[in-house]
């Protein structure tokens, strides 16, 4: 008959957040008309969905673009992570210095499963190393040797710190992270139970992830690039950059994807333009079948990417070190009048930010030309410079999550003076920030652009082997 041969007409609509007794009360109201109906589309095999809803649907999802994924390094006591390396060989001193065996114990911060002790504690013996890091075969109580040098360590988004690299003090080291790190190699980071709110929607990092690298709570997901430490064997689907040759017409190399995923995904717009599809965790990425605009998000990527890792990846071409402003008037700096205090002490628990003469204030000292956009610059919530600062000031004790033992006491182990180093930093994280900021129109216009232009069907790409 006429009505088989035609898609009946599906209708959509949502009900408001809040309590179940509410969505019921809500429910009793509905009728079949109403301008809160949204039509979904005709298409025999559609989803159930609103229109504007299928366009996310055939977004590939960020899993299937990469062969692996899993969670960062979980180290399971706070003292093996610092801002300074010297913390960390003074306190390692300090527990190698302690005699009593039940203190030593203590100050550890032993692993416990159940109450008990797990396989992290003053007595275990660990033999396997961290990649290229040989592990002592000796429990920590025996041991009287130095501490192996610490490792540059991608703490939080935009806030790298230092962690004791020795497998004997971490809880869960993730290694096939170590056995695959180099100086080639980059991660992405990114929520999956839950969904960003605000800011970018994944970062960056060329250094080895913290499970709460993201945002500092809710864990995450961490995909490198390479699957391996030489950087050979790409950790992405592996079907996909065959697949995007062919729809592009040139080939595609590993990078180029990863660059790609930051210009369409690393920046607010993003979230604002799917924050209703946002509401189901899961980030999805559109795939232009434009070659051209392929090329323009490699472009605005790479520079993305370089900036999130302070410089230290896709960097041929650019000035070396860390990135700096190109409008000398825009940049952060410290003024001669805005010298800063000396000691922990001297500098205030809570930043301070006149937005009037766009200054950072730390106590009697100033940074000038930080705008209000990366004062207020956020990561899903969390405010990057303030949270960087918390890990720096005099008093850096945080409220228990997880394991409501107090932290081991040799976390309080720190400078009483304030670091060059840590003034160094913080200019690098305000500098990529100014810059990031101003990346966020393009890479919104680029967005805009390849969703009003063709797009990759990701069940078409997986159907072709392109897809995990």
């Amino acid at each position: 008959s006429a009505e088989k041969a035609t898609p009946a007409r599906v209708r959509f609509r949502s009900l408001p957040r809040g309590s179940r007794e509410d969505k019921f009360k809500a429910l009793a109201g509905v009728g079949l008309e109403g301008a809160d109906w949204t039509d979904a589309p005709t298409d025999w095999r559609a989803p159930f969905l609103p229109a504007g809803a299928t366009d996310w649907m055939n977004f590939a999802f960020i899993e299937d673009l990469f062969a692996y994924n899993g969670p960062g390094i979980i180290p399971g006591r706070t003292w093996v992570i610092a801002p300074d390396s010297q913390s960390l060989e003074a306190r390692w001193e300090r527990l190698k210095a302690e005699s009593d065996l039940e203190k030593k114990q203590i100050l550890f911060h032993p692993q416990l499963r159940h109450g008990k002790l797990a396989s992290r504690h003053i007595h275990a013996v660990v033999k396997q190393g961290l990649g290229e890091r040989k592990t002592r075969f000796l429990p920590i109580i025996s041991d009287r040797g130095t501490l192996d040098r610490a490792h540059r360590y991608a703490f939080r988004s935009f806030d790298r710190q230092w962690i004791a690299a020795d497998n004997r003090l971490i809880n869960d080291a993730r290694p096939q992270l170590w056995n695959s790190y180099s100086d080639r190699q980059i991660y992405i980071t990114a929520l999956r139970a839950t969904s960003p709110v605000a800011g970018p929607a994944l970062t960056f990092t060329g250094l080895l992830p913290d499970f709460d690298h993201y945002k500092g709570s809710f864990g995450g997901r961490v995909f490198p690039l390479w699957a391996d430490a030489q950087a050979t064997k790409p950790n992405l689907a592996p079907g996909l950059l065959s697949e995007l040759a062919a729809a592009y017409g040139y080939a595609v190399d590993p990078e180029a994807m990863i660059a790609y995923i930051a210009s369409v995904a690393a920046h607010p717009g993003y979230v604002r333009r799917f924050a209703a599809h946002l509401k189901q965790p899961g980030l999805r990425i559109p795939l232009t079948a434009d070659r051209d605009l392929f090329a323009e998000g490699v472009a605005i990527g790479r520079e993305v990417i370089w900036l999130h890792t302070f410089g230290e990846r896709f960097n041929a071409g650019r000035p070396p070190g860390a990135p700096r402003v190109e409008d000398k008037a825009a940049e952060p700096t410290i003024p001669k009048e805005g010298t800063l205090p000396t000691t922990l002490a001297a500098m205030p628990h809570e930043l301070e930010y006149d937005a009037a003469e766009r200054r950072l204030k730390l106590g009697a000292g100033f940074i000038a030309n930080v705008s209000p956009a990366v004062w207020a610059y956020e990561v899903s919530g969390k405010r990057v410079v303030s949270q960087w600062w918390s890990y720096r000031r005099e008093d850096r004790s945080k409220p228990p999550m997880g394991d409501k033992r107090p932290p081991s006491q040799l976390s309080r182990i720190q400078p009483t003076a304030w670091l060059s180093e840590y003034t160094t930093e913080l200019l690098d994280v305000l500098r990529v920030l100014t810059r990031l900021v101003a990346l966020e129109p393009s890479q919104d216009d680029l967005l805009g652009r390849i969703l009003t232009g063709p797009l990759l069907d990701a069940a078409t790409l997986r159907e072709a082997g392109g897809l995990s």
